[in-house]
């Protein structure tokens, strides 16, 4: 075919047009980013149930540019793994638990002090307060990450496999723990003998005896059925265990600052829904404990006895731990030598921060408060 002057230029035309519909598609497909997340805690938790939503919303924010594929159940290693991880970059984000933070910041550890609140919807308040937000200012210095919100569980319990009605009731108990120095030296001035295992092994060790009961949280618990191998399930509303939205530093510093806003966005958003949805649901899920004929027993808080520190029937030890706690936090001085320097390396400020925490909370009316704190 002869090759004319019109049909050159025509022939141009066509491809022209050609390239220029086809390269938006190479263009979206080139900025396309699948960011991986790890997390502890099996599919169905809660906090997993909020990654997926963060995920949603990205995708749908984005049209599909920017999306996240979850990783539970410590598919990409165990939180210390996992934190490794970001601050190399390999990892984009972990939501992880102060249980591991708290163990490279003491300052984060204060948030795992036995009654420091004593109701999950006082949890929610405390996440929710700037002095709570203030305490992740330290992450990127010391780990390498972004905190970009809070994540919370209700007030864990204990499950027994015999028969057990108050926090003396512990004393000689071989429980299975979380290993935060907070959780360990709770348990070891309640009598109690801390036994850590790994989660995936818990169900395992209460059905063959290796220990004698475990404590956790109800929606975990629920999730993994505990009630089948317990005979009681002990509501102490002493201790509970809240995680962080992190996000690599090294590749925070690769986004656009719009990317960084719509992430932050969305992960807060999807916190604060499960933050409500946790309040919201903690009393079916105790109704489903109910139904599944599971004794529940009742600690109240020590503050709310009206009885002398000393003299209360069931929690005479629990009682003790709080007044020493606030002794201690005024002396800056640990209460035992035994088992609490951890915990007791946190600065002074936060000590007496935390014991005024608890004294704030603890009012008749409920509120939420940090105005009045006492220091002495």
């Amino acid at each position: 075919m002869t090759l004319t002057r019109r049909t050159f230029i025509r022939n141009s035309a066509l491809g022209a047009a050609v390239f220029t519909l086809g390269t938006p598609s190479i263009l979206r497909a080139q900025d396309a980013r699948v960011f991986r997340l790890g997390i502890t805690t099996p599919p169905g938790h809660p906090w997993n149930n909020a990654a997926l939503k963060v995920g949603e919303a990205l995708k749908a924010e984005t049209n599909g540019r920017l999306s996240i594929e979850v990783f539970p159940a410590n598919q990409l290693g165990n939180e210390a793994a996992m934190m490794q991880q970001m601050q190399s970059g390999a990892l984009d984000f972990g939501w992880i638990m102060t249980a591991e933070l708290g163990s490279r910041i003491p300052s984060v550890a204060a948030i795992n002090a036995p009654w420091v609140v004593d109701s999950t919807a006082k949890v929610a308040k405390l996440v929710r307060d700037p002095i709570a937000t203030k305490l992740l200012d330290v992450l990127p210095v010391e780990t390498g990450t972004i905190g970009l919100a809070w994540g919370i569980t209700t007030m864990r319990v204990v499950f027994s496999a015999r028969e057990i009605s108050s926090l003396e009731d512990l004393n000689g108990m071989k429980l299975r723990i979380n290993t935060t120095p907070a959780y360990r030296d709770f348990y070891q001035l309640l009598g109690a003998a801390p036994t850590p295992i790994p989660t995936p092994a818990v169900f395992d060790a209460m059905s063959n005896g290796q220990v004698d009961g475990l404590e956790a949280d109800l929606d975990f618990s629920w999730n993994q059925r505990f009630d089948k191998v317990a005979k009681t399930m002990l509501k102490m509303n002493a201790i509970f265990m809240p995680c962080v939205a992190l996000a690599s530093g090294r590749v925070w510093q690769t986004l656009p600052e719009a990317d960084r806003e719509l992430i932050s966005k969305a992960t807060k958003t999807a916190l604060d829904a499960q933050i409500d949805a946790t309040v919201a649901n903690e009393p079916k899920l105790l109704e489903q404990f109910a139904a599944a004929r599971f004794r529940s027993r009742m600690c109240r808080s020590p503050m709310r006895q009206g009885s002398s520190p000393n003299t209360t029937k069931s929690g005479c030890r629990r009682h003790r731990y709080s007044r020493t706690c606030a002794r201690s936090a005024r002396r800056s001085e640990p209460p035992n030598a035994q088992a609490t320097d951890d915990w007791w390396s946190v600065s002074s400020e936060d000590r007496v921060r935390t014991v005024g925490l608890r004294r704030a909370l603890d009012n008749r009316s409920g509120d939420f408060s940090w105005a009045g704190m006492e220091t002495g």
